[in-house]
């Protein structure tokens, strides 16, 4: 798959079947519309391509309420590669580029740079200066400009599989609800193993990875999480998962995610691990002792066995 900036000319001599979004999540609305986008190419012989913006227009124009992402731009890509994408055009969104009007940018990106043949769009998709471009005027614009628009129509479900649905329910750790929007777990896809407070191994028995995502990305409620960890080994191990500011020993401590991996012994400071939810198990306590934890601890190792077991089966 070629990853491509938007503003480069046209990579293939082939003309393409195109469709245009953020796609954060790629949750199974946008599985949907990028399988049209695949079949219509491989049925044309032309190329399956997404145009996609990094950084999103709400994060440009409305930085303090920019919702947090599901994915990183690198998750998006590994996403469209793994759907059969030949080409991913990135608009490096910006203040600036907010001003385009819908149409110039049809012709400048759809038509010149992607060669576009077929523009793939949700029924209800809207781009461009003040929202000015739509389903009704890309198709007077394709009929000028010679392209197909193929809106595609989700059959009820555009409001359960939305990235704004999957975003609440991972902020209120439903982890196992937004499985069915992504149809995958929810998580952190290669992300740096780093130093913790070094509590879980030497106080606790229960030595964790500690991860730092990117502040742009979303983070599970508060609680105690069943999982799992895939290592760069290629070896996948149960994890037990705390999104949490550890009560037992700080009054407001810092927000850290750290997984206890079953079965496993071993460095991985500095290595890249990717790190699943599955399940939530509980909130986050404070106990009467430090025993008392120990004790849930123990309790929650094996219920994010049994998740995961049954997970796999």
């Amino acid at each position: 798959m070629r990853t491509t900036n938007a503003d480069a000319p046209a990579t293939s001599p082939r003309g393409s079947v195109v469709a245009i979004g953020v796609f954060d999540g790629v949750h199974r609305g946008h599985q949907a519309v990028l399988a049209t986008v695949v079949a219509l190419a491989k049925a044309r012989d032309l190329d399956a391509v997404v145009v996609t913006f990094d950084p999103t227009p709400a994060e440009v124009l409305s930085p303090s309420n920019a919702p947090k992402l599901l994915q990183s731009l690198s998750d998006r890509m590994r996403s469209f590669e793994a759907l059969g994408l030949d080409e991913v055009r990135v608009v490096e969104f910006s203040t600036a580029a907010s001003q385009e009007e819908a149409g110039d940018f049809v012709r400048r990106v759809l038509v010149e740079n992607c060669r576009a043949r077929v523009v793939v769009v949700g029924e209800d998709f809207h781009f461009g200066r003040g929202r000015g471009g739509s389903v009704e005027s890309l198709r007077t614009w394709g009929s000028e400009l010679g392209f197909e628009v193929a809106p595609v129509t989700l059959q009820g479900d555009s409001e359960r599989f939305s990235s704004t649905r999957a975003r609440a329910l991972v902020a209120r750790g439903a982890v196992r609800e937004v499985r069915e929007v992504l149809s995958r777990p929810f998580g952190y896809t290669e992300v740096e193993v780093v130093h913790g407070d070094a509590r879980g191994g030497a106080e606790l028995g229960y030595p964790t990875a500690n991860i730092d995502p990117v502040n742009r990305l979303l983070r599970p409620a508060l609680g105690i999480y069943a999982g799992y960890a895939d290592l760069a080994s290629g070896e996948r191990r149960a994890a037990a998962i705390s999104v949490g500011k550890r009560p037992q020993f700080y009054e407001n401590g810092e927000l850290l995610i750290e997984a206890f991996l079953l079965d496993f012994s071993g460095d991985l400071y500095g290595q890249a691990i990717s790190l699943y939810f599955l399940d939530f198990l509980r909130g986050e306590l404070k106990f009467e002792s430090v025993d008392d934890l120990v004790g849930q601890m123990a309790l929650d190792v094996e219920s994010a066995r049994n998740v995961f077991v049954s997970y796999h089966d």
